[in-house]
């Protein structure tokens, strides 16, 4: 089941996205450290109601944010559409324990299905250039590739913006 976090979800939510960082970490993918995804990020999500969970017998296993609000690191990419009614995907974890068995799939279906519902004209995102799989990940679900941005507190490497047009 896919639902709107909650309070008290936080420290669970927390927990799985310092496993990612770790897994991650451990594949030489330093895309999340000690200031991302912060406790205070994650729990601004939870009280804008932007932050959802999968959740299988009172087990966290996925999160992703969507959200409507485009973050200034965007505002120098070249989208595909008119930056007026879009869906932005972020923090997008599962547990890693589960890599591979489609909770990521889970959660973009669900996204790619409320950005249709709520008539967005695309779905933007953006991933970490060294992590490899996530790249396929999306450009196998249609995403194209366009700019890349920086986040300096998370990494010197670059982050690739894709789009999906609806």
């Amino acid at each position: 089941m896919i639902r709107t976090a909650e309070e008290k979800d936080l420290q669970k939510i927390k927990n799985l996205t310092e496993a990612c960082a770790s897994a991650m970490q451990n594949k030489n993918i330093f895309q999340w450290n000690e200031h991302y995804p912060s406790l205070e990020r994650l729990a601004l999500d939870i009280q804008k109601q932007e932050l959802y969970v999968k959740e299988t017998n009172a087990e966290i296993e996925g999160i992703i944010v969507l959200t409507s609000f485009m973050d200034d690191e965007y505002l120098p990419v070249k989208w595909l559409t008119k930056s007026v009614n879009n869906l932005y995907i972020h923090r997008l974890a599962t547990n890693p324990e589960k890599w591979g068995s489609g909770t990521g799939k889970e959660l973009m279906d669900f996204a790619e299905g409320f950005a249709r519902e709520h008539n967005f004209e695309s779905v933007r995102l953006d991933t970490f250039s060294q992590n490899k799989r996530n790249q396929k990940f999306y450009e196998a679900r249609g995403y194209k590739k366009l700019e890349d941005i920086y986040f300096p507190k998370q990494s010197r490497h670059p982050f690739h913006c894709y789009e999906l047009l609806l």
